[in-house]
């Protein structure tokens, strides 16, 4: 009776330890610099944010963060290398909607979207900008449905490639809006936007800081931001809902989120620096001059967020007759 008592006792003190290390561990965290691993090439929206949030959270943090640019596969290139970081809180990913979309267009994905990482939480709205060369004739999105009704197969839409949220904004409001268009992917933001320049693409669902200056200067027509409010970037351009068309919804999201098995009280840290950023003031402010807005959640609403995307994301694409390569 006495040994059972005795080593039960032993096995209470040996938790207790533990959670003191662990606690200990929290406290002491970070001891060195934090990677942040971005899937996309440096001066888009996800590195702008990255970096803009990196500064922040060293300031908090009192550590570096280094932002590691991984582009390539739409963004499955990074997701990949963060999957498979040690899950220490010394590797983050600045995740995007595109970590939704992959599976739609990928069968062999060598991470899950949902179980290979754990939610920090999101950090940013971006909405895309529905733009059309001021050739076309449609003023707003009412006129432009009706053009493309009235052409069946005609009008096309450009994207920065196959599998891209630009790409499915497209195919949803074709979905949503009953239009038959015509898809042509490009080699990336840059092409694509220079395409509708020129009048070779008729529209498309560009990011917002390439998109504004060419609008401002009148060498494209806004006619609507992708998400269900309007963009403190463009104020005065309605959402897709205001301009008469309800049922879209596409939010190039930013996230934060860390390999799969890193210590909760680590999230939670991280979690809550997070929080204390994405309320500053000048942090909301830098963020619309990058064309999104401060988004903090949970990481309970994130993990919510990212598996009814990728419901969402995969309906599309099953509609549009993609097949996972």
């Amino acid at each position: 009776m006495k040994k059972a008592m005795s080593m039960a006792g032993m096995g209470l003190v040996a938790s207790a330890c533990m959670l003191g290390a662990l606690h200990s561990y929290a406290q002491e965290y970070p001891t060195k610099p934090i990677r942040m691993v971005v899937a996309f090439s440096p001066g888009g929206a996800p590195d702008l944010i990255g970096r803009l949030l990196g500064q922040k959270l060293n300031e908090k943090l009192g550590q570096t963060i280094i932002v590691d640019n991984r582009p390539g596969a739409t963004g499955n290139i990074g997701a990949e290398i963060v999957a498979n970081a040690t899950a220490d809180g010394y590797t983050v990913f600045m995740a995007t909607l595109s970590l939704a979309i992959s599976p739609s267009f990928y069968s062999k994905l060598p991470f899950d979207p949902v179980k290979s990482f754990v939610p920090i939480g999101m950090v940013a709205s971006v909405p895309l900008l529905l733009v059309v060369h001021p050739s076309l004739p449609a003023r707003s999105v009412k006129e432009l449905i009706a053009l493309a009704k009235s052409k069946p197969g005609v009008l096309n839409y450009a994207s920065v490639g196959n599998g891209s949220p630009q790409h499915l904004s497209g195919e949803l409001f074709k979905s949503v809006a009953g239009l038959n268009i015509v898809h042509v992917p490009y080699k990336g933001g840059g092409p694509a936007t220079v395409a509708v320049l020129s009048g070779e693409a008729n529209l498309f669902f560009a990011g917002m800081p390439p998109a504004l200056p060419y609008v401002k200067s009148g060498r494209l027509r806004a006619l609507a931001v992708s998400t269900i409010i309007r963009s403190p970037s463009a104020p005065e351009v309605l959402t897709m809902s205001e301009a008469g068309l309800s049922g879209f919804e596409a939010d190039n999201w930013n996230a934060l989120l860390a390999p799969r098995g890193t210590p909760q009280k680590i999230v939670n840290r991280l979690n809550q620096e997070l929080e204390a950023v994405l309320n500053s003031p000048d942090t909301k402010a830098a963020l619309i001059l990058t064309g999104s807005m401060a988004a903090y959640s949970t990481p309970d609403e994130l993990a919510s967020r990212i598996k009814a995307e990728t419901v969402k994301w995969s309906k599309v694409a099953r509609a549009a007759g993609v097949k996972p390569e």
